[in-house]
């Protein structure tokens, strides 16, 4: 998205060309949750019309969010992933299609290997029209997968954004002591990815329309 400084000097340099000034497209919200935030958010900002996803936690009935009180269960919070998007490049439908096809919706108590309440997956609608979208996509999904989707259709709460090195923790360099050593945290999500068997699960329950995309 363009700062307001480079919208004041785009804005003036159509003037200075005699030509109109277009009104920059207005981004919309969408927020999933899918399970493990970080995959979530590699899987849909790779998507073109896409142009950013934060990671975070919503649905609780805590006032506030962070990894440390969800890790530990109790507070209701899903993990999820806030993402800002183009509309007139991709729609809130195409987004649905693919987090459908993103997760195994048919898995009420978690998503993989990780399993307890903050890994469920749900899809919060921000309006109305979002929200009969996803009803509509939700039946389609079913429809086509053959299978009962337990994934749950909710009203959109305060969203709290996660701690900053969960933030693009699936592309950054920086090296952290992890499960697998001190490695660069790309490469811990890369590893934990694959031994999760997120990717393996969503091919196997989605074939050929799986919507996959393990190295972000």
């Amino acid at each position: 998205m363009l700062r307001t400084k480079d919208n004041l000097r785009l804005f003036a340099l159509t003037i200075l060309m005699g030509i109109a000034p277009l009104k920059p497209a207005l981004a919309e919200d969408a927020i999933f949750a899918g399970g493990c935030f970080w995959c979530v958010e590699s899987d849909f900002e790779a998507l073109p019309g896409v142009l950013d996803a934060q990671t975070g936690f919503i649905g609780g009935s805590a006032a506030k969010a962070n990894y440390k009180t969800v890790s530990k269960g109790g507070t209701g919070h899903y993990e999820a992933v806030l993402i800002r998007f183009d509309p007139a490049k991709i729609s809130y439908a195409s987004l649905l299609h693919k987090f459908w096809r993103s997760v195994d919706p048919t898995d009420a108590g978690g998503q993989f290997c990780d399993r307890g309440d903050s890994y469920r997956t749900a899809v919060f609608p921000v309006s109305a029209r979002q929200e009969k979208t996803a009803r509509v996509s939700k039946a389609k999904a079913e429809a086509a997968l053959g299978q009962r989707i337990v994934t749950p259709i909710l009203k959109a709460a305060a969203f709290y954004p996660a701690e900053a090195y969960h933030q693009d923790y699936y592309k950054s360099s920086k090296k952290a002591l992890t499960r697998y050593g001190l490695i660069t945290r790309k490469d811990a999500y890369k590893r934990y990815r694959d031994a999760c068997g997120r990717d393996q699960r969503i091919r196997a329950l989605w074939g050929a329309s799986a919507h996959s995309l393990p190295n972000g």
